[in-house]
């Protein structure tokens, strides 16, 4: 017999040594960057069913608000290659067409009873579910439809099912959401929502409309954030001018097109090569020759490259605090006013683009995560802790995984704490003062008017 030996349970429901992680070994070269695997990931193609940490703690914690912000599903670019056919993708919504999902028919025929929902301003004049033979540009694919259909039901599972978050005579007051004003990003919330509350009643939703990418609402002016955008442009041009591979491959693509490399440039080859690639079409061809999956893995690759030193050079970060602090700020007042007692806006959509996701891990000191993919999604859970009802913690997980203790304000309390979360006040410290301590202010409004020494 085979004795296996177990690690003694500790009070709280962890096993002690599980939550170990292996620290890596500092001296090795950091792995080579796969291009082609990255695009993969990128696409995130509805295959197998995904495994997820969400809604993950001891059996004597209540989880009591969930606020997710979401990047749109798969869309159409946003750019065409000039003088190249544009990628042929139909925009229908067919069940029968892979990639599907067992309520996409149920959702198309929900989606056409929307007209009495609460929609902002411009929102109501948008189309619900994509509808075009040959996809316009920007438009939610099937894909993207999938994709979010795919994510509601694993939080319906997840919230609904097992911690009863809503109830089934939840109100409208229960729920927050709010979209950008494009068709891409009101679909993917629809989608998500869809399958998350099935059939839900139409009148109980208020669709927000925010009309900043980086959901700044009434706090959007602020020079110094504009300022350090500039400046990380100034160094994604520098880094790009010193790739002599990746020239060489413009100056490559500009004559089987017939433009002049510049232009071609400023077409951004990527956001329609990553179409083709998604959707397994040929690259374009031209009478003289075709663009080939080498022109796409060096770009891609320097794609990849530019990510990894947006990380190291901090130009970015100081933007990207500076551009989420109203979102996380609002954020935090929610958790607050929850963790309080009030019952309302329990839980949170907002559907966003990769610009509004990527600043937000940066800020949060999430160095680890990926460029946001297609349909990618960030989770704030709010739990009380049911022995001690005053205390509240949080988890934050992107893509189902748990992302808690690698942000900035609470990778020192993980290495001194038992608990698997994250105590709400550490957050509520950094969005409300630490987030201004690099700029050498206390404010929001100061930070975004002082100039660096």
């Amino acid at each position: 017999v085979h004795l296996i030996p177990v690690n003694p349970i500790r009070e709280d429901g962890l096993n002690p040594k599980s939550r170990k992680r292996i620290m890596p070994d500092l001296l090795t070269e950091p792995p080579a960057i796969d291009p082609v695997y990255e695009a993969h990931v990128y696409c995130n193609i509805p295959t197998i069913a995904e495994r997820s940490m969400e809604g993950h703690a001891p059996h004597y914690f209540k989880l009591v608000s969930v606020q997710v912000l979401i990047r749109h599903g798969d869309r159409y670019p946003l750019y065409a290659i000039p003088k190249t056919k544009r990628p042929d993708i139909d925009c229908m919504l067919l069940p029968g067409r892979k990639p599907s999902h067992p309520q996409l028919e149920a959702f198309i025929k929900h989606m056409s009873k929307g007209s009495v929902a609460q929609m902002d301003g411009s929102l109501s004049s948008l189309p619900r579910y994509p509808s075009h033979s040959l996809c316009e540009m920007g438009e939610l694919t099937q894909t993207g439809v999938v994709q979010h259909l795919r994510n509601g039901q694993l939080l319906r599972e997840i919230y609904i099912n097992k911690h009863k978050l809503l109830l089934s005579d939840w109100t409208a007051k229960q729920l927050y959401l709010e979209t950008t004003g494009k068709s891409r990003t009101l679909q993917s919330a629809l989608a998500l929502l869809y399958t998350f509350l099935p059939d839900f009643d139409w009148k109980k939703i208020n669709m927000r409309h925010q009309w900043s990418t980086i959901f700044c609402s009434g706090s959007c002016d602020c020079p110094m954030r504009n300022h350090y955008l500039e400046e990380e442009q100034r160094r994604q041009y520098s880094l790009r001018v010193k790739n002599n591979d990746l020239e060489k491959i413009y100056v490559d693509m500009a004559k089987i097109v017939g433009i002049p490399t510049r232009q071609l440039r400023a077409s951004n080859p990527i956001d329609s090569l990553l179409c083709y690639f998604c959707h397994n079409v040929s690259f374009p061809c031209t009478k003289t020759g075709c663009i080939g999956m080498e022109h796409f893995k060096v770009i891609k690759r320097h794609q990849l490259e530019d990510e990894r030193e947006r990380q190291e050079k901090k130009l970015y970060f100081l933007y990207a605090l500076l551009a989420t602090h109203p979102l996380l700020n609002q954020t935090v007042n929610r958790l607050q006013r929850i963790a309080e007692g009030k019952k309302e806006e329990v839980f949170v959509l907002y559907s966003a683009h990769d610009v509004t996701l990527s600043p937000v891990l940066s800020a949060l000191g999430i160095t680890e995560a990926r460029f946001p993919r297609f349909a990618a999604r960030l989770v704030f859970e709010l739990w009380q802790d049911g022995k001690r009802p005053k205390e509240h913690f949080i988890r934050i997980l992107y893509n189902g995984a748990d992302v808690t203790f690698q942000t900035s304000f609470c990778k020192d309390y993980y290495k001194r704490s038992s608990k698997p979360m994250c105590p709400l006040e550490k957050f509520v410290t950094f969005v409300k003062r630490d987030m201004f301590l690099v700029f050498n202010s206390t404010s929001y409004y100061d930070a975004c008017r002082r100039r660096p020494l």
